[in-house]
């Protein structure tokens, strides 16, 4: 096979140090080589490595994404070099010996014939935008956990508040769980602290809240508000300066404002979705791409002519955790194209399927916005009716004749 670049180098990452192999392809009578370096991974040895691979000519950079640790080589080298990042997935050497010098050779070769495919690595301010994304993702399943452990020395204390407010950070609960700590005992009085709606309910909550409180359930109780209010002021933080960074960043207000559009979609959700995949559709060269990136769409697997059934592919799991928030928020209203689309699904191929689907025809929708730059349009829940409407009309009377009655068409 012909190499495409005639100076390649394939560097094998470790947190310490970088097997580094330089591999130069031979012309005519003369054979190619390769030559492997170890060079540590401080700042200034990569800036020195950097000066050394220009001097040398290197055309291509072939590097895996080893945890974090391939992050500092990247960005010191694609300063003046063509660097591309790749999975380790896709570049497995056959079994055999390995070693870290091997890997480097076996990098260099493949990128020296153009074999891998770079993986995406956003501009900074998306990368950016990812941390602070990601943090708060990361804070709201702690903040949650909390929640959950407060419910556990709850039930611990007989206290079954939860069965009846299903909210134990709302208002009513909150005035309840200080009375707990302060030492009320009596359940009627801390029933009666209710508000809103939750008044309905006091016979209901002197019921639940009559239990075995001791010191020790009181302190832990206190315990878990101050971690869940810490977490949710961290929380504020982080939105603030995420809203400060979309301001800034060109396109990403804009972009937001246009996934505010579609259904199912918050705030919160749609800067998580929008730090992962960007507002430049360019770098994903259609709906397919984009969807196969995010993992929502089903794998391919045909030998010998037959098709097998395989998973959904894996794909960037903080963007496809923000697309299935919002699937779930859609397909809960009985209204909306999507809606109806998920429900027509659901009852052929099980509710999983179906929830794939609507992620895919959610993904596919953003990726033409984000292109065009024009809001989301509904097509209705009426879509299927006007699209094939003699074969609903079909469906409909066939129905009919099923359950033991005669129709007689008439036109209106």
């Amino acid at each position: 096979m012909e190499a495409v670049y005639q100076r390649c180098v394939g560097i094998d990452v470790g947190k310490a140090e970088l097997k580094v192999c330089l591999r130069v392809q031979g012309r005519g009578s003369r054979p190619t080589k390769s030559t492997v370096t170890t060079w540590l991974t401080t700042t200034p040895q990569l800036i020195r490595l950097r000066d050394r691979l220009v001097a040398e000519k290197v055309e291509r950079v072939v590097m895996e994404s080893t945890s974090d640790y391939w992050r500092p080589v990247f960005y010191v080298l694609s300063e003046q070099l063509d660097v591309i990042l790749v999975k380790a997935s896709d570049v497995k050497a056959i079994p055999g010996r390995k070693s870290d010098v091997s890997d480097s050779e076996w990098l260099a070769d493949l990128g020296a014939h153009q074999l891998v495919r770079a993986s995406f690595v956003p501009l900074e301010q998306q990368r950016q935008l990812r941390d602070l994304c990601r943090a708060r993702a990361r804070l709201l399943d702690e903040r949650t956990r909390e929640v959950q452990r407060l419910e556990k020395n709850l039930e611990d204390a007989c206290i079954k508040l939860s069965t009846v407010a299903s909210n134990l950070q709302g208002v009513s609960a909150r005035l309840m769980l200080h009375a707990l700590i302060e030492g009320r005992d009596d359940p009627a009085v801390m029933a009666e602290l209710a508000k809103g709606k939750m008044r309905a309910k006091i016979a209901e909550l002197t019921e639940a809240l009559t239990g075995r409180v001791n010191e020790h359930h009181r302190f832990m109780i206190s315990f878990r508000l101050r971690r869940i209010d810490a977490a949710t002021e961290d929380l504020a933080v982080l939105d603030a300066r995420i809203d400060e960074l979309i301001q800034q960043a060109p396109g990403f207000s804009a972009a937001r404002d246009l996934l505010l559009t579609v259904p199912g979609f918050g705030v919160r959700g749609a800067e998580d979705l929008l730090a992962e995949i960007g507002p430049d559709m360019s770098i994903f060269e259609s709906t397919e791409h984009l969807a196969s990136w995010v993992g929502v769409c089903p794998g391919s697997h045909e030998s010998a002519g037959k098709k097998k059934n395989v998973p959904v592919r894996p794909g960037d799991r903080y963007a496809k955790r923000a697309l299935g928030m919002a699937a779930k928020n859609v397909i809960r209203h009985k209204s909306g194209f999507l809606s109806v689309r998920f429900k027509r699904l659901a009852a052929r191929r099980g509710f999983p399927k179906a929830l794939v689907a609507t992620e895919h025809a959610m993904i596919n929708a953003i990726w033409h916005m984000l292109t065009t730059g024009s809001s989301y349009h509904d097509l209705g829940t009426d879509y299927y009716i006007r699209r094939t409407p003699e074969k609903v009309i079909r469906r409909k009377i066939a129905d009919l004749e099923a359950a033991g009655y005669t129709v007689i068409k008439t036109a209106a």
